[in-house]
């Protein structure tokens, strides 16, 4: 009996417990829940989390570096070693020029007076052998930090662009579109502007003619006119525009375009070309029709 009696009390107890928490709370929670909560509270706001070793880091940012590194090269501007003597002393055998690849990309095309790397139209560097470069440079040349080694490229200045006419006499001056060009200010010294005379030659639209600066050692437009384009290079093989000297540090310098190419009269010669032949056009129906009326007034006499 002391038994029954002990269990009847404490079941009521139970159950009173149990509404009381059903009701106050309406929430199944448990006494572990509760005391998470709690010990969360007391621990305060959590430390900031634990910042990547840099040597984890290192390789992502390895990585990002070369993608842009190819896209600089791919887009922007792109080294290119010298290999020859024939743009002295403009350039020097071993130098080191960056080359503009971005405005060809917004429609420019090369003016008269720049620098131009291109590559090679076709038989103009046939045997010669590019220098073999090893797995390393080869990498590097890839990504743009290092020049080109082994593709073949040429570099030269444009003396004339599409619709230029140019000529030379032997031992005289180049002359375009009818001007004669005073090139001192960036011929080799005792070079002189042609040995052997070549032209009248009209440049094709969408073609230039190209020249060195070392006239005498300068396998340019000249000595290339039996293959197809004349010796003209075509504007969609010309890579970019060297603007700059980057090496060596001490040889460090600009290429501008001369000052005799901004010459006005290089343009108005050009265009008085095409003035003079829609002269013609104009004149011509003109003289048929006198010719005509001068026929026709005979035979009626």
């Amino acid at each position: 009996m002391a038994v029954g009696a002990r269990s009847g009390h404490d079941e009521p107890e139970k159950r009173a417990d149990e509404a009381t928490g059903d009701g106050v709370t309406g929430d199944d929670v448990t006494g572990d829940e509760v005391s998470h909560d709690d010990d969360d509270a007391a621990d305060g706001p959590r430390g900031p989390k634990k910042q990547r070793s840099f040597w984890k880091e290192l390789p992502l940012l390895v990585g990002i570096a070369l993608v842009l590194a190819l896209l600089i090269k791919t887009f922007l501007v792109q080294a290119f070693s010298i290999p020859s003597e024939s743009m002295m002393n403009t350039l020097q055998k071993g130098d080191r020029v960056l080359v503009d690849k971005l405005t060809p990309w917004f429609g420019s095309e090369p003016e008269r007076g720049e620098v131009v790397v291109f590559h090679d139209p076709g038989g103009w560097l046939e045997g010669q052998e590019a220098p073999k470069p090893n797995v390393v440079q080869k990498f590097l040349s890839f990504i743009g930090l290092m020049p080109s080694a082994e593709e073949k490229d040429l570099i030269k200045r444009v003396i004339a662009v599409g619709g230029d006419t140019v000529s030379c006499k032997e031992g005289g001056k180049v002359v375009l579109n009818g001007v004669a060009l005073d090139e001192t200010s960036y011929l080799y010294p005792g070079s002189v502007p042609c040995q052997d005379s070549f032209g009248p030659i009209k440049v094709p639209e969408g073609r230039i003619w190209v020249m060195g600066d070392n006239r005498q050692n300068s396998l340019d437009s000249r000595f290339h006119q039996q293959l197809p384009g004349g010796g003209t290079v075509s504007n969609d093989e010309v890579v970019g525009r060297a603007v700059v000297i980057a090496w060596p540090v001490t040889r460090w310098a600009t290429l501008p375009v001369p000052d005799i190419f901004d010459q006005p009269a290089l343009n108005q010669a050009l265009a008085a070309a095409p003035v003079g032949a829609a002269s013609l056009a104009g004149a011509l129906p003109l003289v048929l029709w006198r010719r005509k009326k001068r026929t026709s007034g005979h035979t009626a006499e």
